[in-house]
């Protein structure tokens, strides 16, 4: 839609390869703040609404070693934790470098 922004903003979405998967209850604001960043990166992910549904979370738990709350972001099936771990990577220049890497 405004993809003609995408340089100006330095946004690459064509470089972004990497498998996504986010577990999310829909008015968490932690999500919703995760989710931001991914889509400003560009990220097409995957996203499971887990709201209310106990086989859900407690496949989410089993994934995120134990991890309960959400949201529960996984990068190429490597467990990255939460929201506050995902802008932690960010804001060290790390987060680029796991998103262009393609799932293998």
């Amino acid at each position: 839609m405004l993809d003609f922004l995408n340089p100006i903003l330095g946004r690459n979405p064509e470089q972004m390869k990497a498998n996504v998967e986010i577990y999310t209850w829909q008015a968490c604001p932690f999500c919703i703040r995760a989710k931001l960043l991914l889509w400003w990166k560009g990220v097409d992910y995957t996203e499971y609404k887990i709201d209310g549904d106990d086989n859900a979370r407690n496949q989410m738990a089993e994934r995120a070693n134990g991890g309960r709350t959400v949201p529960q972001i996984f990068i190429n099936n490597q467990h990255i934790g939460g929201c506050d771990e995902l802008y932690d990577l960010d804001g060290k220049g790390q987060l680029e470098s796991l998103l262009t890497q393609a799932a293998g």
